[in-house]
């Protein structure tokens, strides 16, 4: 089961920033994410969506090998796998495309637009859907943006030690920012 978390940034382009640095940890295996949303509400309070997942891509593609594979099939018993292969890979393409399009993979598009609402002006939010992860790893890569949690998932005990995992890192940052201004 994956988990929903929903970042808020001060700035408008530190969400971007933050999915970066997510997708990193990705390749390092300490995050899996399964869907991802960038919103940006610029400072005349006109919003921005970027979803990380293009259904209408990943369903082309699919499409489109699962129709190279069943025209070669019909093609080979046609006695003619060229055509087979071409006239498969069109169809597949296109019914993948269009099966894309109308799928809702990963986080509720309804559900980012309502609350896209409540962004303030001039600052960002990231709509992150979790399959696992490493918490006490990412936590401390994510902290330096400066993250509010928004909302998530989690159930209400879990989402306040995620909140105070946040509060308490900020809180070392501080204190060795101060340290370092008194050996200066």
């Amino acid at each position: 089961m994956s988990d929903l978390f929903v970042l808020g940034f001060e700035e408008v382009g530190t969400a971007n920033l933050a999915l970066a640095k997510l997708r990193q940890l990705q390749k390092e295996c300490l995050i899996e994410l399964e869907d991802a949303c960038v919103v940006i509400r610029d400072a005349e309070g006109k919003l921005r969506l970027r979803q990380t997942v293009n259904t209408t891509a990943v369903g082309a593609a699919s499409g489109l090998r699962i129709g190279l594979i069943v025209g070669a099939l019909v093609g080979i018993l046609t006695m003619n796998p060229i055509a087979g292969i071409a006239v498969g890979g069109v169809a597949g393409a296109s019914g993948g495309a269009i099966s894309g399009s109308l799928a809702d993979y990963g986080i509720d598009d309804e559900f980012i637009r309502s609350f896209a609402e409540s962004i303030e002006k001039n600052s960002s939010a990231l709509f992150v859907l979790v399959k696992r992860s490493t918490a006490d790893k990412v936590i401390p890569e994510i902290e330096p943006f400066k993250p509010r949690v928004l909302k998530t998932s989690l159930s209400f005990e879990q989402e306040e030690k995620l909140k105070a995992a946040f509060a308490a890192w900020k809180l070392m940052h501080q204190a060795r920012r101060r340290t370092s201004q008194f050996n200066d």
